[in-house]
């Protein structure tokens, strides 16, 4: 059978996975049905996609090896559907409570290394006549970014398409069924980089790497910079437990971009000024509130085309999120200082010099996972917080609206939360994923976070319809 090696940053997630720490990121769209659905509608569905039986990658690639990893792609017979591919219904009433308990213990359980590291879940019984999917991927085969362009060939944007294909049949290389035709960046090939062109990239990254292993010793320059292994202890940097819990929130894109323009700032700085005053909330009222402003560690996306493909392409900048900062607009404005300066840090390079800049700057942390050692001792970061572009157009799925559009992460051993956005045709969707014991009520924070969106718009004189 064939086998594909993988790169260093996909088979480090392999190598840091334990059983309360799995490596995996899921995926939660809900939706409403096509006015013709009749009674079977969604049993109909899930008969069709029991009856496909054809994986495209990485939805056949199953780990093989223990130093040297590899996917090893599996033929067609060789998967077996029924342990992939599940159907579940909620408990009356079927609201966002009852959808949160299902979605959290599914995704607390770490996948079987047996199987390809993949599943999918159809959930009937939401209120008003609603259904959803819930899906989770092994982050060694794909990133957040790389999983909404997976959806993007999964889902329409014809409401009359019928008959259509189930994730797995689709991956990155089966039949496109958006209704989008591909961009002439997405067809473009990679050009290649001569060897000047690497020696100098390997001259920056070596520079980057250096300017960054010195500063998590000594500290930056720049107050206004958030920079690794200088975050503060909090609640949320401890050892962690396997259970999971998940809450969300769902805001007008243009509200987010309204309060952007009056700070002449970016959707991402609101974003993060969101999580900085929600935080600051929860961790006031457990009385946990560091003196110094929590750090985010913030993936970056470096893929270079558009389309989909197996695989992480993502590196990380440190930000300061306000957690310090009673005021606001104070916050987001430090927020904004702080972005810029950590955006500065990374190296204006691409392909393998990317991957060797991610790596060199991630090994301390992968080192301390793969020894045991997270949650003990100072933080790389205090969470994750990330925002990834999502669908643009309103999508469908046997024409079934998708209404939200969920991201849901991973953690490990000394951090405790992940709070993650997706743009969804007009909506701003945020998944906040916290180890149930470490952060005993997650729900609050998503909560504060709707709360501190308002607060921040009522200190620029804004108001939402």
């Amino acid at each position: 059978m064939k086998r594909i090696p993988l790169a260093l940053n996909d088979a480090s997630w392999l190598l840091a996975e334990t059983r309360r720490t799995p490596m995996q990121i899921g995926l939660l769209a809900t939706f409403t049905k096509p006015a013709d659905a009749g009674p079977s509608y969604v049993a109909d569905i899930v008969e069709r996609w029991r009856n496909t039986r054809r994986f495209e990658a990485p939805y056949n690639y199953l780990a093989r090896g223990t130093v040297r990893r590899t996917w090893e792609v599996l033929p067609d017979d060789k998967i077996d559907l029924e342990y992939h591919f599940r159907h579940s219904a909620l408990p009356a009433p079927g609201g966002e409570r009852e959808l949160g308990v299902l979605v959290s213990r599914l995704h607390s359980a770490r996948m079987d290394r047996r199987y390809p590291l993949w599943e999918c879940h159809i959930i009937e019984g939401l209120y008003d006549d609603r259904w959803a999917i819930y899906m989770k991927s092994h982050h060694s085969q794909i990133d957040g970014v790389g999983g909404v362009r997976l959806s993007r060939r999964i889902f329409s944007i014809d409401p009359d398409n019928r008959d259509m294909l189930p994730p797995w049949a689709i991956g990155t290389r089966g039949p496109d069924q958006s209704g989008i035709e591909p961009t002439a960046r997405e067809k473009q090939p990679k050009a290649k980089e001569s060897g000047r062109d690497q020696a100098r990239a390997a001259r920056v990254v070596a520079r980057a790497l250096g300017r960054s292993y010195k500063e998590a010793f000594t500290g930056a320059d720049d107050p206004d910079r958030g920079v690794q292994w200088r975050a503060p202890n909090s609640v949320l940097n401890v050892r962690i437990s396997a259970a999971r819990r998940f809450a969300s929130q769902h805001y007008p894109i243009d509200r987010i971009k309204a309060v952007a323009a009056a700070v002449d700032g970016s959707i991402n700085d609101v974003f993060l000024a969101i999580c900085g005053g929600a935080l600051r909330r929860y961790l006031t009222e457990v009385n946990a509130l560091p003196e110094q402003s929590l750090i985010a560690n913030v993936p970056v996306s470096v893929r270079a085309t558009e389309g989909a493909s197996v695989g992480n392409a993502i590196t990380f900048l440190f930000a300061q999120i306000g957690t310090d900062i009673a005021d606001p607009v104070a916050r987001i404005k430090a927020i904004r200082k702080s972005t810029l300066a950590g955006k500065d840090q990374v190296p204006d390079v691409s392909g393998a010099a990317m991957d060797a800049y991610t790596a060199g700057l991630m090994g301390p942390f992968l080192t301390q996972a793969l020894v045991g050692a997270g949650g003990k001792g100072r933080p790389s970061s205090n969470l994750v917080v990330s925002n990834v572009p999502g669908l643009m157009e309103q999508r469908y799925l046997d024409g079934s609206k998708i209404e939200e559009f969920y991201p849901l992460s991973l953690l490990w051993h000394g951090q405790a939360l992940n709070i993650t956005a997706v743009s969804n045709a007009g909506w701003f969707d945020v998944g906040f994923t916290g180890c149930k014991d470490a952060v005993p009520h997650l729900q609050h924070i998503a909560v504060y976070a709707g709360e501190a969106l308002e607060e921040l718009e009522a200190a620029l004189g804004l108001s939402w319809p």
